[in-house]
């Protein structure tokens, strides 16, 4: 069974016009016809290209301020529709309703006006209802229908029409499909998040996993959830590894307690404390946290509670060691260290 299909028929509403245009100058080689609102049909008209207004399609304008656009039966009925269903190609012609092949949609930026501090009046304007609601109906119906969910999709997009010719396989709409699901569960957690205030519920949806070196064992893969940059600022070495992030982590909660105490040096391996030792300057807290477990040491993770000196950072530099954590470092320091080239944070 054949299930490539040729894209005919394109709706687009985006947020973000960036990269829009050759696409939209590549389906219109490709004679397809657009549908769109507002800003989005504006863009097209301008770019000279022919767009039917999607209130010439459901006999409704835009109303309550554009919060009611496309949420209509002969929108969501063409793309809804099972192409190979003998009841909905019979209702589509009852209808008079338009086939749509191609949804394009870029959601109204929740998270960014969230975090600018707008009001909350703008904030709930900035939740969008008509593209969620697009991006989900064209998703599950993948078979029939492609969805690109957000402006970084674009590319791929361009990329595929261009390359087959306006044509999609079952298996690249599928992959557009997965795309949407991520993005609109990512958009309804940040929007839960932002009304959430039960501690006893936890949601959170992470769209970018760090790749590292390689997982618990070389041969294993290794991903890093969160926002590494936020919590460290790298200063030197390579990336870090799995087993890396897992001392490192315990290092962070360990010296985390004498945060406020006199200097304090602690070195770390899988995940145990070789030594830990709090002295009058951080050169001492080293050498005798050293001290306390030298073989074990060897290729650990070192953390102080206040800035690595010079000469702190030429008795480090004597220790074959993965990591180096500290709050600051003199300049000469990171010098010292950058010679045996340790990954210092």
């Amino acid at each position: 069974m054949n299930t490539t299909k040729k894209i005919q028929s394109a709706l687009i509403s985006v947020f973000s016009k960036e990269g829009l245009e050759p696409i939209i100058k590549k389906l219109h080689e490709q004679n397809v016809i657009f549908y769109s609102t507002g800003g989005t049909e504006e863009f097209i008209k301008n770019l000279g290209i022919p767009v039917i207004p999607v209130e010439d399609v459901t006999s409704y304008p835009s109303i309550l301020g554009g919060r009611v656009k496309t949420l209509h039966p002969k929108v969501f009925g063409g793309i809804l529709n099972r192409q190979d269903n003998e009841t909905d190609v019979q209702q589509m012609q009852e209808y008079n309703i338009p086939q749509i092949d191609l949804v394009i949609v870029d959601l109204y930026p929740f998270e960014k006006t969230v975090a600018s501090g707008a009001s909350e009046s703008d904030i709930i304007e900035k939740i969008d209802i008509g593209g969620i609601s697009l991006i989900r109906a064209a998703a599950k119906n993948f078979k029939d229908t492609v969805i690109v969910p957000s402006v970084a999709e674009y590319p791929l997009l361009l990329d595929l029409i261009s390359s087959q010719n306006g044509a999609t396989t079952l298996e690249n709409r599928k992959l557009f499909a997965t795309k949407a699901f991520h993005v609109s569960s990512h958009y309804d957690t940040a929007i839960f998040n932002y009304f959430n205030t039960d501690e006893t519920i936890f949601k959170t949806s992470i769209a970018d996993g760090q790749v590292l070196r390689y997982g618990e064992n070389p041969h294993q893969k290794g991903f890093f959830f969160g926002d590494f940059d936020a919590m460290f600022k790298k200063v030197n070495g390579k990336e870090l590894s799995y087993n890396n992030l897992l001392d490192v982590d315990a290092a962070v909660n360990l010296i985390s307690e004498f945060k406020n105490n006199e200097p304090t040096f602690a070195i770390l391996k899988h995940n145990n404390a070789c030594g830990l030792a709090t002295r009058k300057t951080i050169s001492e807290a080293y050498n005798v946290a050293l001290a306390c477990d030298p073989t074990s040491a060897f290729g650990g993770v070192l953390i102080a509670n206040t800035k690595i000196d010079v000469a702190t950072a030429t008795e480090i530099n004597k220790l074959f060691c993965e990591v180096v954590i500290a709050p600051a470092y003199d300049e000469a320091a990171i010098g010292i260290l950058q010679e045996r080239k340790i990954e210092l944070y």
